[in-house]
């Protein structure tokens, strides 16, 4: 019977009222043919949600401040990545270009917490609880991406089926757009009698409006690959300058015989190195397997040569064209494997090892540069041991201004210790076991927040204090961190105004409406040009509009805290507003005199 019919026979149905065959119709609307169905769980951290608003919070002591200027800042949140959406539904919808993420594969080998406990492979609701927990993420995750982004998902076979159906279902069918087979390690685990589990899976959907074509690396067919001739004869290479990447960053390497007895290189002139490239042409002689015209014509074409500490030239295949990549990844593509990765990670923390089975940079890399774009904003919200942040500022060594935001919990210390550290030992360099200095990317700024919370209750004190905590997010969300100590001659107060001027953009952040007057003749005489973004405290949607009217060509006004009510309303679990109440005291600053300054004293502790 189809769903017509059974439309009618509801309607001819007797001793039912007219709301029963409604209600009855409306559940015969809602039943899916095909998808997935599961028990929704209920989070802690979701009904915290019902009653609590989440803020982001800087910690100013683990800021790496770049003397760049123009370095991009990057932002690393510590909290449950719910929370931490949830914020970043405010300061960033529809503004991510590229989201990567590496979730809980769901094994029942203590991967999966849910609700401070490991789920195991015999828990009955095992996919489901996966899929409730994934579903609320994914969902946030939509909101932010912008109208060109695009979405990978590491995944293995636990739930690889479940994750397509379910990003189907919420980026919708028609932007899914692959699954890349990753060659994740030649010696996994022997876990299983019958299978050697080398493969692990990515899937990746895009938004809507998304008509990028993606580029992956240029390849060589076998029929013209000069690999397969090698060459017996002794030969001279000229590399022009800029083509090599040399382990010293400055100085002078001399002429002379390096490599090892295996792989010999004749250095025929001195190396000037400088920021880590060749800055002269210089001559190799050696059993070189390419002519010295496709080593050229490679070079053209962006190809990448490394210069090792012993002298040994390797070649890698890192340029790029509008190729678009194969759904398989491994070396040939560039792409190291999760020992190597282990590897590096060991390198970077001195033999010490702090986590397990981090995936490798160069996949990071490989698939954020499928997109062309240098000036992108990437997410991870299962930040694990910070691949995604150190792979991004790697890629920025092609002067892109790419910016990652990281979000992990802080279990066993993992934010602080290993994610946060990790990307603070790459940004200031660090030194490996074997002696090796590798130069660290200086022209990055890494920025440390951590989740806070206000009450849902809308009273006006609550409204202040959400008002006074979200300072930081405004900073997120303007990418303006530069704080001024006065504006226009007038010196600022925490609780009253504050102003952040970078030179080009300008934020001044009002928390007393009483001020809006005054600021408003200082904006009058204020000498700069362009707009400059407003927040004011408001219980309302309104901004003091007539207030600024004045002035209204000069700045772009916003009420708070409605703005983030009303972003927040769109994400968080429904909760009864509570009626406004009014804050002791509120009306007896209203009249207050400062002498023309606007020094307010604090008329109660907001923490």
């Amino acid at each position: 019977m189809n769903k017509k019919e059974l439309y009618n026979k509801i309607l001819q149905l007797d001793g039912l009222t007219n709301e029963e065959k409604s209600e009855l119709l409306g559940l015969l609307r809602k039943q899916k043919k095909y998808g997935l169905v599961w028990e929704d769980k209920p989070e802690d951290v979701e009904e915290r949600l019902r009653e609590d608003l989440p803020v982001l919070i800087e910690d100013p002591d683990k800021a790496i401040i770049s003397d760049d200027a123009d370095a991009p800042n990057h932002i690393l949140i510590e909290g449950d990545n719910l929370e931490a959406l949830t914020a970043l539904a405010y300061t960033h919808e529809g503004e991510i270009d590229v989201i990567y993420i590496d979730p809980p594969y769901n094994t029942g080998n203590e991967d999966f917490v849910y609700n401070d406990k490991f789920i195991e492979k015999e828990d009955e609701f095992r996919h489901s609880k996966w899929l409730s927990f994934m579903n609320k993420r994914l969902r946030i995750a939509k909101k932010l991406l912008s109208n060109q982004g695009v979405i990978f998902v590491s995944i293995d076979e636990n739930e690889v089926g479940a994750l397509r159906l379910l990003g189907d279902e919420i980026f919708l069918s028609k932007n899914f757009v692959g699954q890349w087979n990753w060659f994740k390690s030649a010696t996994p685990p022997a876990l299983s009698k019958k299978v050697k589990r080398t493969i692990e899976y990515i899937l990746c959907w895009q938004s809507s409006g998304n008509d990028d074509t993606f580029r992956g690396t240029q390849k060589v067919s076998k029929s013209n690959d000069p690999f397969t001739k090698p060459q017996n004869t002794f030969k001279i290479l000229n590399f022009p300058a800029n083509s090599i990447t040399c382990a010293i960053t400055e100085g002078i390497i001399p002429a002379g015989v390096y490599g090892t007895s295996k792989f010999p290189n004749e250095l025929l002139d001195d190396i000037d190195v400088k920021n880590g490239k060749n800055s002269n042409s210089v001559r190799f002689k050696n059993r070189f397997i390419w002519v010295q015209e496709t080593l050229d014509e490679n070079i053209r074409q962006n190809l990448y040569i490394e210069l090792s500490k012993n002298g040994v030239l390797s070649y890698k295949r890192s340029s790029y064209n509008r190729e678009v990549p194969p759904n398989f990844i491994d070396s040939s593509v560039g792409v190291d494997t999760t020992e190597n990765a282990g590897r590096n990670l060991l390198d970077i923390f001195e033999n010490k090892k702090v986590f397990d089975y981090p995936k490798p940079v160069s996949l990071i890399k490989y698939l954020i540069n499928f997109i062309e774009r240098k000036n992108l904003t990437i997410l991870d919200f299962f930040a694990g041991s910070g691949t995604t942040l150190h792979a991004t500022m790697e890629l920025n060594k092609d002067g892109g201004k790419r910016k990652c935001i990281l979000v992990t919990n802080n279990e066993n210390n993992i934010c602080e210790e290993v994610t946060y550290e990790r990307n603070k030992r790459v940004i200031n360099g660090y030194i490996t076991p074997k002696g090796e200095e590798v130069a660290g990317l200086k022209n990055n700024t890494l920025r440390y927040y951590r989740t806070d919370f206000v009450s849902r209750n809308r009273s006006v004190r609550n409204m202040r204090k959400l008002m006074l905590l979200s300072t930081d997010m405004l900073c997120i969300k303007e990418d303006l961190y530069t704080e001024q100590p006065e504006f226009a001659g007038q010196k600022t107060f925490a609780n009253v105004f504050r102003y952040f001027s970078n030179g080009t953009k300008r934020m001044m952040v009002i928390y007393r409406e009483e001020a809006v007057t005054q600021l408003v003749e200082l904006i009058k005489k204020a000498d700069y040009e362009g707009k400059m973004k407003v927040y004011v405290f408001s219980p309302s949607e309104d901004p003091w509009e007539g207030e600024f009217e004045e002035v209204a060509d000069r700045v772009e006004l916003c009420a708070l805290p409605q703005a983030i009510y009303n972003a927040y309303k769109r994400i968080l679990p429904k909760k009864k507003d509570v009626a406004l109440e009014q804050e002791n005291n509120a009306t007896g600053n209203a009249d207050k005199t400062f002498d023309g300054m606007l020094n307010f004293d604090e008329e109660e502790e907001l923490q």
